[in-house]
């Protein structure tokens, strides 16, 4: 299989929006993943550089057979209204390189709070999921479970001292990188994992 591109978190930036379907065409990547919070700022944000929500739908739009997304916590129905994919899953299992990915926002679903909101894994699967706009690429063990925790980061509104970031997997290397090619975080997935 191809590469796969992750990415959260665009936050309506038209700017960054560009940036990152530039990567992902240079990436020649099989699939962009869309973790959520597409086009809306959010009330907790300050809104990110060319706030343009129309223009990342019409950015996005020529993308739409090769993205799956799920909702995040700025998604509303008018958003599903307005985009040619679907977008309003709280959720999707998939299966890449042999992986088994268990995609979410993360408002919901994540690994917090010992645990509490995990979301239906098995030992040795990934969890990957946005929201708090901070890369993350470990392992996790969480209720006597040993999984992978990733989170690429955000395409436009980044927390924490991060660069803007995405999410790219190859075989069974995830990277995180920033729109000047720099590796910001990277992990081996499944070395242990029983390949599907």
């Amino acid at each position: 299989m191809k590469d796969i591109m992750f990415a959260s978190d665009i936050h309506g930036s038209a700017y960054y929006c560009r940036r990152l379907l530039k990567e992902y065409e240079k990436s020649g990547a099989e699939k962009l993943v869309l973790l959520g919070d597409i086009l809306y700022h959010g009330p907790r944000n300050d809104l990110p550089k060319d706030y343009a929500p129309k223009e990342v739908i019409s950015l996005l739009s020529p993308f739409a057979d090769s993205i799956y997304c799920v909702r995040g916590n700025c998604e509303a129905e008018v958003d599903q209204m307005v985009l040619p994919f679907p977008c309003m899953a709280d959720y999707a299992v998939l299966y890449l390189n042999g992986l088994c990915f268990y995609a979410t926002h993360g408002h919901r679903y994540n690994a917090e709070d010992e645990g509490r909101n995990l979301p239906p894994i098995n030992d040795g699967e990934i969890l990957i999921h946005g929201h708090t706009h901070i890369p993350v690429a470990e392992t996790r063990s969480i209720k006597g479970k040993e999984i992978y925790l990733l989170n690429p980061g955000s395409v436009s509104i980044p927390k924490g001292g991060y660069a803007q970031s995405y999410g790219i997997l190859s075989g069974d290397l995830f990277r995180i990188m920033d729109f000047e090619g720099n590796e910001i975080k990277s992990i081996r997935l499944g070395r242990d994992q029983k390949r599907i």
